[in-house]
């Protein structure tokens, strides 16, 4: 996979791609990234990306031209067609499904807004995908491109030492995540569970559905519309919520 990350603040990245999951990644070739400063791409004398929105109100609007002609020389060196992402609060909210989606593509390009949003032209011709990643504003589009890039870089086929991880994290099964223990077994009087000392793999793995089930229904009631639930699962949930 190679990213493209279109910003007027390349250097806040720094410290993201070297350091951590990212940058042993990077040095493995798992993926390939593009900083891109939009402003060395406008035909502005002054060097400017931004203007008043027609029809008055605050704040300043991203005009196009940099933008599209920065997205054009990009996808000119790559000669590819990218996923074209803009970082916006009124884009779909931010998923672990769209992140295993986005992370079966070649290539992504993300635009990180600033100032009071984007000339709308670049909304209606330019991108394949508006994403959000929650229901507030930041100052700029480039936290939350971090947060898209990290969340499918980890994603990407020997990314993660161990394949099963990817698959088992919190919203991939549709569930929150069961608890973990590690040593001792006994830590100040505080015990692990029986079960996982057991080495019995049917009864962990009845533990683990359960306790994700359980701590779903009681922080994310929401997320087990779309969950498929076996009689097994319906009967431990009746419990549960009839207790």
């Amino acid at each position: 996979m190679h990213i493209d990350i279109l910003t007027l603040f390349p250097d806040m990245f720094t410290g993201v791609f070297q350091s951590s999951i990212l940058q042993k990644a990077l040095e493995n070739n798992k993926f390939t990234y593009n900083l891109v400063n939009f402003r060395d791409y406008t035909e502005d004398k002054h060097h400017k990306v931004d203007d008043y929105p027609y029809g008055g109100g605050a704040g300043m609007v991203l005009t196009p031209q940099p933008i599209f002609d920065a997205v054009k020389a990009q996808t000119a060196k790559t000669n590819t067609k990218p996923r074209i992402i803009l970082m916006c609060p009124q884009g779909e909210t931010y998923t672990q499904e769209k992140a295993e989606e986005l992370a079966q593509e070649d290539h992504l390009l993300i635009i990180c807004g600033h100032y009071e949003g984007y000339d709308e032209r670049i909304r209606e011709h330019l991108v394949t995908d508006e994403i959000s990643i929650g229901d507030y504003v930041l100052t700029g589009g480039e936290l939350g491109a971090m947060v898209v890039i990290d969340s499918v870089a980890r994603l990407l086929p020997g990314v993660l030492g161990n394949k099963q991880s990817a698959t088992e994290d919190s919203f991939s099964t549709g569930l929150l995540e069961h608890p973990h223990y590690t040593r001792p077994a006994n830590f100040r009087g505080m015990k692990v569970p029986e079960v996982l000392l057991s080495g019995h793999h049917e009864k962990i793995a009845t533990w683990r559905r359960e306790q994700s089930l359980k701590r779903t229904c009681e922080r994310r009631p929401d997320l087990l519309k779309d969950v498929p639930l076996t009689d097994a699962d319906k009967q431990f949930l009746n419990k549960i919520i009839n207790k």
